[in-house]
């Protein structure tokens, strides 16, 4: 469902996908998130990379506003409920300013933690 807003000369529409993946951005901006999460697989959290943000995202567009569900990945080591709530505060200050759009609700699911050797691992496959 896009959301809609009426002005004088005619509609603009914002496709969720839009949405999403501004929302993911917005996350993956506070530090200590090391990723979104796409679900789990095989018992582990999948981590996404930046094209699949938004599937880290879900979206629930209401007459008063939007409610918005981010499945997060943390690193080893943060404090989760201050990371909570600067991306609360990031994903909602940035979706009202770039898309006009109410947002009642920022809920955050932390899915997992990444630990210092995974990102020591990810970081050696990444020079091959």
């Amino acid at each position: 469902m896009d959301s809609i807003e009426k002005l004088e000369y005619g509609e603009i529409k914002i496709a969720d996908e839009v949405i999403s993946t501004i929302a993911g951005l917005a996350a993956m901006e506070v530090e200590g998130v090391s990723g979104m999460s796409g679900g789990f697989v095989g018992g582990i959290a999948e981590i996404l990379g930046k094209k699949s943000l938004s599937k880290g995202v879900k979206l629930e567009v209401l007459e008063e506003g939007t409610v918005i569900d981010l499945y997060i990945i943390v690193d080893y080591g943060t404090k989760i409920p201050d990371i909570a709530w600067k991306i609360q505060d990031n994903v909602k200050t940035t979706i009202e300013s770039m898309t006009g759009i109410d947002v009642i609700n920022v809920n955050i699911h932390v899915q997992g933690v990444k630990f210092p050797k995974e990102q020591i691992e990810e970081n050696q496959q990444a020079k091959n």
